[in-house]
């Protein structure tokens, strides 16, 4: 005999919808969108059968997984980041004197969290352009410290960086 897909929905929404909902709601603190989530969550079980002829228990776990990455996915999206295609784009660039400062201004607070051995060899290789060999010669110590102060210099500037918002 043939299952009815209409009740056994109806029966899933009468037996999950408001466990979902209680879920989704502590969850976003919002009423409105843990209603559009627990829909969202009881069409995919909809048009997913495998999952309306489970054991309830298995299907309750499903529903929630899949209302929680849906919670994750709105939280993600752009339209929740608040950001919006523009339309218009400005007729030519700004001239980058403040674009500049400002970069300069983030690598100086970047460069104030290395060690200050890791700062003197990246500031007098990078901007006082010394090779490996001056550097040594100059702070007195192996050519192969200064190679792993760089790379580790390097490293924590990078992440320093990026902390920042610095992606590229």
């Amino acid at each position: 005999m043939p299952v009815d897909r209409e009740s056994v929905l109806r029966e899933l929404h009468d037996q999950h919808a408001a466990v979902l909902w209680r879920y989704v709601t502590h969850l976003t603190g919002d009423a409105a969108a843990a209603d559009d989530v627990v829909q969202e969550t009881l069409l995919r079980a909809w048009r997913t059968p495998r999952i309306l002829e489970q054991d309830p228990a298995s299907t309750r776990s499903w529903l929630i997984t899949v209302a929680r990455h849906l919670v994750i996915d709105d939280a993600r999206s752009a339209r929740r980041r608040h950001e919006a295609p523009r339309e218009n784009v400005p007729d030519r660039p700004a001239d980058g004197a403040e674009d500049a400062l400002f970069d300069a201004l983030l690598v100086a607070e970047a460069m104030a969290t290395l060690s200050a051995d890791h700062r003197a060899v990246i500031v007098r290789a990078y901007f006082g352009g010394l090779s490996t060999a001056e550097l040594s010669g100059a702070l007195g110590i192996p050519e192969g410290t200064v190679k792993s102060r760089l790379h580790y210099g390097l490293r924590a500037l990078r992440l320093a960086l990026e902390e920042r918002g610095v992606t590229r």
